[in-house]
């Protein structure tokens, strides 16, 4: 559900509803409502959250469960820990 996947991803970046409201261009009642499913984000919301986090709109609106990572600025082998960790997870929940 969008509500979760929103608050989670403010949480993980350790934004305030406030905070966010503000990056985006909305009010704190506005990012509140989302989040208690009250309301959804318009298509335009959608892409600035999906851009904002890092994410992709089928993400955010659990269309699949594929997320992506930005790795920029790791090197090579920064990059091969991070795909190693996700590999971890994903071996686990087999």
């Amino acid at each position: 559900m969008i509500a979760d996947k929103i608050k989670l991803l403010r949480e993980k970046s350790g934004l305030t509803q406030s905070e966010l409201a503000k990056q985006i261009g909305i009010t704190r009642s506005g990012v509140n409502a989302w989040e208690m499913g009250i309301s959804a984000p318009s298509t335009h919301y959608v892409v600035e959250l999906a851009l904002f986090f890092g994410v992709s709109t089928d993400y955010l609106l659990d269309l699949n469960k594929t997320a992506t990572v930005s790795v920029e600025g790791l090197n090579d082998r920064e990059i091969a820990s991070v795909v190693e960790i996700i590999q971890c997870y994903k071996d686990k929940t087999k």
